[in-house]
């Protein structure tokens, strides 16, 4: 089994499947510049998601001290297998990792890295799920480096007072300090998908604080429901067991304009507003 990646494509050995949102990236110096912005060294244990014909795989496996890799494609786990047989440092899994426990094979496998990084060309379909899961399930990442749709890119690096700013870029950079790395055009990949993509860099938060997220993510999205309502009418429409004035009165206090829209908001005042909202009623009733 000896082809090598382009051969498989070109004799269609190897069909990309719609339904995993596979587009192969063929580029080596976007890999190179991938793997150099990642951090990653000889002391990095790397999950990869994804990884098709293994073209970003190929160079990660010889810098990385470890790798876990997950494939959802049967078809391809042979050549996987096949292309990286001289190597003992990867465990890889077809499976899908959305459905799995992530923290029980990094506790299995990862027990002497240094610091563990994702690296991953995400399926586009998912890719706001598999970051999610990540954040919130997954325990011990330091950052993950991935590349996605340029326009979720721009969403989640995007700052306060712009069009692209919404209740996903809070909610990720209530956890991580997110970078835009580069943008990676459609016509480096095969077969070429209708959009750009970008690359991020998402490096883990310590200084969180300390609340249960669930509670939070849903007080941000409520900010967020309808664009161009102000944030009092978008909370009453969420949380209507509270009055217009009760909201009107908790931004006052904490120094917000009653007439403000959430795109105006950063972190910082998300946070003081649902702690402050919080100490009002219980927390049951605010995530009923």
């Amino acid at each position: 089994m000896g082809n090598d990646r382009k051969t498989l494509i070109e004799q269609k050995k190897v069909i990309a499947k719609k339904k995993f949102s596979q587009n192969f990236l063929l580029d080596e110096n976007i890999i190179n510049n991938i793997i150099e912005k990642s951090g990653v060294d000889n002391e990095t244990g790397i999950i990869e998601i994804g990884p098709g014909l293994g073209a970003l795989t190929k160079k990660l496996i010889k810098v990385a001290k470890k790798m876990l890799i997950y494939e959802i494609d049967s078809e391809l786990i042979p050549y996987l297998n096949d292309f990286f047989k001289e190597y003992q440092n990867y465990k890889l899994f077809n499976k899908d990792i959305l459905k799995i426990d992530v923290n029980k094979d990094i506790e299995e496998y990862f027990f002497d890295v240094n610091k563990i990084i994702v690296i991953s060309n995400l399926p586009y379909h998912i890719t706001t799920p598999i970051i999610m899961k990540f954040l919130e399930d997954v325990n011990g990442i330091d950052s993950l480096t991935l590349m996605m749709q340029l326009e979720v890119a721009k969403r989640i690096t995007s700052e306060p007072n712009t069009k692209d700013y919404n209740a996903l870029s809070v909610i990720i950079q209530h956890q991580t300090e997110p970078e835009y790395l580069f943008k990676v055009p459609k016509s480096v990949f095969y077969p070429k998908p209708n959009v750009d993509s970008a690359v991020i860099k998402l490096t883990i938060r310590k200084d969180i604080f300390n609340n249960e997220h669930k509670g939070f993510y849903k007080f941000v999205h409520a900010c967020f429901s309808q664009r161009r309502k102000t944030l009092v009418n978008n909370l009453y429409s969420t949380y209507n067991q509270f009055t217009k004035q009760e909201f009107i009165d908790i931004l006052t206090t904490i120094g917000i304009n009653a007439m403000t829209r959430a795109e105006a908001l950063e972190l910082n005042d998300f946070i003081a507003l649902y702690k402050h909202f919080n100490t009002i009623k219980s927390e049951e009733i605010l995530i009923k």
